[in-house]
Protein backbone atom coordinates (compact mmCIF):
# COMPACT_ATOMS: atom_id res chain seq x y z
CA UNK A 1 0.00 0.00 0.00
CA UNK A 2 1.59 2.83 -0.98
CA UNK A 3 0.23 6.81 0.65
CA UNK A 4 0.92 10.46 -0.55
CA UNK A 5 -0.07 12.48 2.04
CA UNK A 6 -1.38 15.91 2.24
CA UNK A 7 -0.92 18.20 5.16
CA UNK A 8 -2.66 21.74 4.90
CA UNK A 9 -4.86 22.15 7.72
CA UNK A 10 -3.23 24.71 9.67
CA UNK A 11 0.48 26.86 9.80
CA UNK A 12 2.10 23.95 8.74
CA UNK A 13 2.12 22.82 4.71
CA UNK A 14 3.10 19.79 3.83
CA UNK A 15 3.43 16.04 2.01
CA UNK A 16 4.86 12.55 2.64
CA UNK A 17 5.26 9.53 1.07
CA UNK A 18 4.64 6.70 2.99
CA UNK A 19 4.83 2.75 1.73
CA UNK A 20 3.68 0.01 3.86
CA UNK A 21 5.75 0.35 6.75
CA UNK A 22 8.74 2.76 5.36
CA UNK A 23 8.21 6.28 5.24
CA UNK A 24 10.10 7.00 2.22
CA UNK A 25 9.86 10.98 2.41
CA UNK A 26 8.41 13.93 4.14
CA UNK A 27 8.53 17.68 3.29
CA UNK A 28 6.93 20.30 5.61
CA UNK A 29 7.08 24.38 6.06
CA UNK A 30 5.83 26.41 8.66
CA UNK A 31 7.03 30.18 7.63
CA UNK A 32 5.09 32.74 6.00
CA UNK A 33 3.95 31.66 2.74
CA UNK A 34 0.52 30.45 1.51
CA UNK A 35 -0.17 26.70 1.33
CA UNK A 36 -1.14 28.01 -2.42
CA UNK A 37 2.51 28.81 -2.74
CA UNK A 38 4.24 26.39 -1.30
CA UNK A 39 2.11 22.77 -1.44
CA UNK A 40 2.19 21.90 -5.04
CA UNK A 41 6.23 23.10 -5.22
CA UNK A 42 6.64 20.85 -2.24
CA UNK A 43 5.26 17.82 -4.22
CA UNK A 44 7.05 18.20 -7.00
CA UNK A 45 10.13 18.43 -5.34
CA UNK A 46 9.26 14.96 -2.95
CA UNK A 47 8.42 13.09 -6.46
CA UNK A 48 11.70 14.22 -7.87
CA UNK A 49 13.35 12.85 -4.88
CA UNK A 50 11.74 9.82 -4.33
CA UNK A 51 11.49 9.26 -8.14
CA UNK A 52 8.00 8.35 -7.19
CA UNK A 53 5.59 7.46 -10.69
CA UNK A 54 2.28 8.67 -9.40
CA UNK A 55 0.40 5.52 -11.16
CA UNK A 56 2.05 3.65 -8.27
CA UNK A 57 -0.23 5.08 -5.67
CA UNK A 58 -2.93 3.74 -3.76
CA UNK A 59 -4.57 6.52 -2.05
CA UNK A 60 -3.67 9.88 -1.09
CA UNK A 61 -4.40 10.85 2.29
CA UNK A 62 -5.32 14.12 3.78
CA UNK A 63 -6.62 15.98 6.61
CA UNK A 64 -10.51 16.42 6.75
CA UNK A 65 -10.59 18.96 9.52
CA UNK A 66 -10.92 21.08 11.42
CA UNK A 67 -8.91 23.49 11.04
CA UNK A 68 -7.81 26.72 8.91
CA UNK A 69 -10.93 26.91 6.72
CA UNK A 70 -9.01 28.17 3.78
CA UNK A 71 -6.02 25.85 4.34
CA UNK A 72 -8.51 22.73 4.84
CA UNK A 73 -10.13 23.78 1.32
CA UNK A 74 -6.33 24.42 -0.47
CA UNK A 75 -5.59 20.72 1.11
CA UNK A 76 -8.54 18.98 -0.08
CA UNK A 77 -8.97 20.76 -3.68
CA UNK A 78 -5.31 19.28 -4.31
CA UNK A 79 -6.10 15.53 -2.94
CA UNK A 80 -9.10 15.80 -4.89
CA UNK A 81 -7.61 16.65 -7.87
CA UNK A 82 -4.80 14.22 -7.77
CA UNK A 83 -7.43 11.67 -6.47
CA UNK A 84 -9.49 12.05 -9.97
CA UNK A 85 -6.49 12.32 -11.94
CA UNK A 86 -5.56 9.46 -11.05
CA UNK A 87 -8.55 7.44 -10.49
CA UNK A 88 -7.46 6.31 -6.66
CA UNK A 89 -9.44 7.14 -3.35
CA UNK A 90 -8.81 9.30 -0.87
CA UNK A 91 -8.65 8.66 3.19
CA UNK A 92 -9.68 11.78 5.28
CA UNK A 93 -8.03 11.95 8.09
CA UNK A 94 -8.89 14.09 11.73
CA UNK A 95 -6.91 16.88 11.85
CA UNK A 96 -7.01 16.33 15.79
CA UNK A 97 -5.98 13.01 15.58
CA UNK A 98 -3.54 13.21 13.08
CA UNK A 99 -2.03 15.24 15.50
CA UNK A 100 -2.28 13.22 18.61
CA UNK A 101 -0.47 10.31 16.46
CA UNK A 102 2.75 12.24 16.16
CA UNK A 103 3.28 11.05 20.04
CA UNK A 104 2.35 7.01 19.68
CA UNK A 105 2.77 5.32 22.54
CA UNK A 106 3.14 8.14 25.33
CA UNK A 107 2.88 7.37 28.40
CA UNK A 108 0.44 9.82 29.26
CA UNK A 109 -3.14 10.86 27.85
CA UNK A 110 -2.65 12.99 24.61
CA UNK A 111 -4.48 16.48 24.77
CA UNK A 112 -3.92 18.32 20.80
CA UNK A 113 -4.62 21.68 21.07
CA UNK A 114 -5.76 24.03 18.31
CA UNK A 115 -5.70 27.19 18.45
CA UNK A 116 -9.59 28.49 17.35
CA UNK A 117 -9.79 31.59 18.34
CA UNK A 118 -12.36 33.49 20.62
CA UNK A 119 -11.53 31.29 23.38
CA UNK A 120 -12.06 28.14 22.11
CA UNK A 121 -10.00 25.53 20.75
CA UNK A 122 -10.05 22.30 18.61
CA UNK A 123 -9.48 19.99 20.77
CA UNK A 124 -9.62 16.11 21.80
CA UNK A 125 -8.64 13.14 23.94
CA UNK A 126 -6.35 10.27 22.97
CA UNK A 127 -4.83 7.66 24.73
CA UNK A 128 -1.89 5.13 23.03
CA UNK A 129 -0.18 3.68 25.51
CA UNK A 130 -1.95 0.11 24.67
CA UNK A 131 -2.86 0.82 20.72
CA UNK A 132 -3.98 3.80 19.56
CA UNK A 133 -7.60 4.80 21.50
CA UNK A 134 -9.98 8.03 21.67
CA UNK A 135 -11.19 9.15 24.58
CA UNK A 136 -12.60 12.13 23.53
CA UNK A 137 -13.59 13.25 19.79
CA UNK A 138 -12.18 15.53 18.24
CA UNK A 139 -14.55 18.74 19.27
CA UNK A 140 -14.61 23.29 19.23
CA UNK A 141 -14.81 23.88 22.72
CA UNK A 142 -13.77 26.52 25.03
CA UNK A 143 -10.51 25.64 26.69
CA UNK A 144 -11.58 25.66 30.48
CA UNK A 145 -14.08 22.57 29.17
CA UNK A 146 -11.40 20.56 27.92
CA UNK A 147 -9.40 21.56 30.93
CA UNK A 148 -12.07 20.26 33.27
CA UNK A 149 -12.48 16.90 31.69
CA UNK A 150 -9.02 16.32 32.28
CA UNK A 151 -9.07 17.38 35.63
CA UNK A 152 -12.01 14.94 35.90
CA UNK A 153 -10.24 11.99 33.96
CA UNK A 154 -7.21 12.17 36.50
CA UNK A 155 -4.37 11.46 34.48
CA UNK A 156 -1.28 13.05 33.28
CA UNK A 157 -1.67 14.99 29.70
CA UNK A 158 0.79 16.03 27.24
CA UNK A 159 -0.18 18.82 25.53
CA UNK A 160 0.65 19.65 21.59
CA UNK A 161 -0.58 22.34 19.04
CA UNK A 162 -0.27 26.25 18.38
CA UNK A 163 -3.19 25.91 20.94
CA UNK A 164 -1.30 24.82 23.90
CA UNK A 165 1.29 27.94 24.01
CA UNK A 166 -1.64 30.14 23.29
CA UNK A 167 -3.37 28.36 26.73
CA UNK A 168 -0.56 27.88 28.39
CA UNK A 169 -1.14 30.22 31.47
CA UNK A 170 -4.75 28.96 31.89
CA UNK A 171 -3.80 25.13 31.49
CA UNK A 172 -1.06 26.03 34.46
CA UNK A 173 -3.68 27.78 36.54
CA UNK A 174 -6.79 25.37 36.20
CA UNK A 175 -5.26 21.99 35.73
CA UNK A 176 -4.79 20.24 38.20
CA UNK A 177 -3.37 16.93 37.12
CA UNK A 178 0.21 16.05 36.09
CA UNK A 179 0.97 17.80 32.69
CA UNK A 180 3.59 18.95 30.28
CA UNK A 181 4.11 20.19 26.74
CA UNK A 182 5.61 18.59 23.50
CA UNK A 183 8.77 19.80 21.99
CA UNK A 184 8.38 21.67 19.25
CA UNK A 185 9.32 18.42 16.56
CA UNK A 186 6.13 17.05 17.76
CA UNK A 187 4.00 19.56 18.85
CA UNK A 188 2.85 20.45 15.31
CA UNK A 189 0.85 18.76 12.48
CA UNK A 190 3.15 16.29 10.28
CA UNK A 191 2.25 15.28 7.30
CA UNK A 192 3.87 12.33 7.84
CA UNK A 193 1.43 11.30 10.75
CA UNK A 194 -1.28 11.96 8.41
CA UNK A 195 0.23 8.79 6.26
CA UNK A 196 0.83 6.51 8.82
CA UNK A 197 -2.02 7.06 10.62
CA UNK A 198 -3.86 6.84 7.45
CA UNK A 199 -2.63 3.28 6.99
CA UNK A 200 -3.44 2.34 10.27
CA UNK A 201 -7.08 3.14 9.73
CA UNK A 202 -6.78 1.32 6.35
CA UNK A 203 -5.58 -1.75 8.42
CA UNK A 204 -8.24 -1.56 10.77
CA UNK A 205 -11.15 -1.07 8.20
CA UNK A 206 -10.40 -1.91 5.26
CA UNK A 207 -11.74 -0.35 1.99
CA UNK A 208 -14.70 1.21 4.41
CA UNK A 209 -11.74 4.40 4.76
CA UNK A 210 -11.75 5.05 1.36
CA UNK A 211 -13.78 7.54 0.08
CA UNK A 212 -13.91 8.62 -4.02
CA UNK A 213 -11.80 11.88 -4.53
CA UNK A 214 -15.60 13.01 -6.17
CA UNK A 215 -17.15 12.22 -2.61
CA UNK A 216 -14.74 13.57 -0.24
CA UNK A 217 -16.32 16.05 2.01
CA UNK A 218 -14.02 18.29 4.53
CA UNK A 219 -15.25 18.30 8.92
CA UNK A 220 -14.97 22.18 9.78
CA UNK A 221 -16.73 21.20 13.26
CA UNK A 222 -17.65 25.53 13.37
CA UNK A 223 -18.72 27.65 10.68
CA UNK A 224 -16.48 29.99 9.01
CA UNK A 225 -16.21 33.76 9.75
CA UNK A 226 -18.28 34.45 6.55
CA UNK A 227 -21.10 32.17 7.95
CA UNK A 228 -21.12 33.85 11.39
CA UNK A 229 -21.32 37.32 9.84
CA UNK A 230 -24.31 36.23 7.52
CA UNK A 231 -26.25 35.10 10.38
CA UNK A 232 -25.62 37.79 12.42
CA UNK A 233 -26.86 40.20 9.74
CA UNK A 234 -29.95 37.53 9.21
CA UNK A 235 -30.62 38.22 12.89
CA UNK A 236 -30.16 41.63 12.97
CA UNK A 237 -31.51 42.50 10.09
CA UNK A 238 -28.76 44.23 8.36
CA UNK A 239 -27.98 41.93 4.81
CA UNK A 240 -28.57 45.21 2.96
CA UNK A 241 -24.94 46.36 5.22
CA UNK A 242 -23.36 42.62 4.87
CA UNK A 243 -23.99 42.88 1.36
CA UNK A 244 -21.88 45.99 0.71
CA UNK A 245 -19.28 45.11 2.49
CA UNK A 246 -19.42 46.13 6.08
CA UNK A 247 -18.52 44.37 9.02
CA UNK A 248 -21.60 43.22 10.67
CA UNK A 249 -19.87 42.81 13.85
CA UNK A 250 -17.90 46.17 13.38
CA UNK A 251 -21.01 47.42 12.83
CA UNK A 252 -23.50 46.06 15.78
CA UNK A 253 -20.35 47.00 18.10
CA UNK A 254 -20.50 50.89 17.30
CA UNK A 255 -24.35 50.78 17.89
CA UNK A 256 -23.42 49.17 21.16
CA UNK A 257 -20.83 51.98 22.25
CA UNK A 258 -23.52 54.94 20.39
CA UNK A 259 -26.03 53.37 23.42
CA UNK A 260 -23.54 53.14 26.14
CA UNK A 261 -22.96 57.00 25.66
CA UNK A 262 -26.15 58.02 25.04
CA UNK A 263 -27.00 56.39 28.60
CA UNK A 264 -24.07 57.58 30.11
CA UNK A 265 -25.65 61.27 28.69
CA UNK A 266 -28.79 60.69 29.92
CA UNK A 267 -30.33 60.41 26.16
CA UNK A 268 -32.50 58.09 24.38
CA UNK A 269 -30.80 57.17 21.52
CA UNK A 270 -33.35 55.16 18.87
Amino acid sequence: MKILAIEASALVAGCALLEDDVLVGEYSVQHQKTHSQTLLPMMDELKKLTQLDLKTVDAIAVTKGPGSFTGLRIGAATAKGLGLALDIPVIPVPTVEAIAYNLFAADALICPLMDARRGQVYTGIYDSRNGFKTVKDQCAVPVTEIIDELNTLGSAVIFMGDGAKVHEKTIEESLHVPHRFAPAHLCVQRPASVAALAMQMYREKGDAVLVPADDFRLEYLRVSQAERQRQQAQESGMMDSLAAGTLVKDTLAAKDTAKDTAAADGKKLV
